[in-house]
């Protein structure tokens, strides 16, 4: 369910934060209780802050749109009408346009595109890295998939926290550990110039990610 809400916080508790939610001109007891036995429901909050998407993020939308014209041959507007329907049914948003969403909207829409990229193989005229409004975002799809954080080509986990010498890499529990999906190429580079020098060249680093 997507409901626009206006809302006001309550109090601050041990717990968390407590606010109060109006859905203007509708009436939902009925429906709400039935997503709820104990009366208790979740869900996720997203706060409209008033910024319009930015001119570097609409660069980052139609550059990316682009990437996957030029792999399935269809023309960047028909691309962006129907990749814009799936993610406003998978992120349960209401219709938007590149010339004044907000940020946020901004941003998880490039997610997304970036995601569908790594997912089916697209290749990006540009890195990755430079791509991406949301860096974790990025890495954490690049592991989910497979592919390359720098140039999303097929890739392999690297261990940003060392194993250690002498310990079987299949069979050691690394569900603690920081990762990155790197191609063959850049997992050797990697290694040959280290974790720093590596992050400081292409602003990435692991996280926690566990299949």
């Amino acid at each position: 369910m997507y409901k626009e809400i206006q809302a006001k916080v309550h109090k601050e508790a041990p717990e968390g934060t407590y606010f109060i939610a109006l859905v203007p001109k509708e009436s939902l007891t009925d429906e709400l209780q039935k997503l709820s036995d104990d009366g208790v429901l979740t869900g996720e909050l997203r706060i409209d802050d008033g910024r319009i998407i930015s001119a570097k993020q609409r660069k980052k939308a139609w550059a990316t749109l682009k990437d996957i014209s030029l792999w399935n041959g269809d023309d960047r507007e028909t691309n962006h009408w129907w990749l814009k329907i799936m993610f406003m049914d998978f992120k349960h948003v209401r219709r938007f346009s590149l010339a004044d969403c907000c940020v946020t909207t901004a941003r998880h829409y490039i997610t997304f595109l970036l995601d569908f990229c790594l997912e089916w193989g697209v290749p990006l005229t540009e890195p990755l890295t430079k791509r991406t409004d949301d860096i974790n975002a990025a890495i954490y799809s690049s592991l989910k998939h497979n592919r390359c954080i720098v140039c999303g080509k097929d890739g392999e986990i690297h261990h940003w926290d060392p194993i250690g010498m002498g310990r079987n890499r299949n069979t050691v529990d690394d569900s603690h550990m920081r990762k990155l999906c790197l191609c063959r190429i850049h997992h050797d580079e990697a290694h040959q110039i280290g974790g720093a020098t590596f992050e400081e060249r292409y602003h990435i680093y692991g996280i926690i990610f566990n299949e």
